[in-house]
């Protein structure tokens, strides 16, 4: 049984986006359900089906040897963005998992870096692949890296 639902994802952000610390304390949960996601403390903007925004301050904790944010920091925070606008945006009765993903970095990330993803999300629960681009931006509006997600939609399983 998948621990939480594609319609939870979507009815959460909804209820606690509008509160006062409501952001942080979805995205923290978001953490929870995705430890290793959540490792990289990512901050969620805006979620909306098959749309979101996420951004992560840039800190040691996800430092490289290079004085810049890691290469896989960058993966994980490109990965959520899509998961999240993917999980807001399926059906309630369909499940998704990442079955490929590519990322090609143009730029050394310093600074705050957001990640926004955007696409039509599946109407239905058939299982099909789905290609979700994700785009990085840094604090001055360059793209730091351009990142593609291929998740398998399907029913979901009793």
């Amino acid at each position: 049984m998948t621990l939480v639902r594609p319609g939870f994802i979507l009815k959460t952000w909804r209820l606690l986006a509008e509160i006062p610390f409501g952001k942080a304390v979805f995205s923290f949960f978001i953490g929870q359900v995705a430890p290793y996601s959540g490792s990289i403390g990512f901050r969620t903007v805006f979620l909306e089906p098959g749309k979101a925004v996420v951004e992560m301050r840039d800190r040691r904790k996800v430092r490289n040897h290079l004085n810049s944010i890691h290469a896989m920091a960058l993966v994980n925070l490109a990965e959520i963005a899509s998961g999240l606008a993917m999980m807001a945006g399926i059906p309630e009765n369909a499940r998704g998992i990442v079955r490929r993903f590519s990322i090609e970095y143009t730029k050394k990330a310093r600074g705050t870096i957001t990640a926004k993803s955007e696409f039509d999300p599946p109407k239905d629960n058939i299982e099909k692949e789905y290609e979700v681009d994700v785009v990085l931006r840094d604090v001055a509006g360059d793209i730091v890296a351009t990142a593609k997600a291929c998740w398998l939609i399907g029913p979901l399983k009793e």
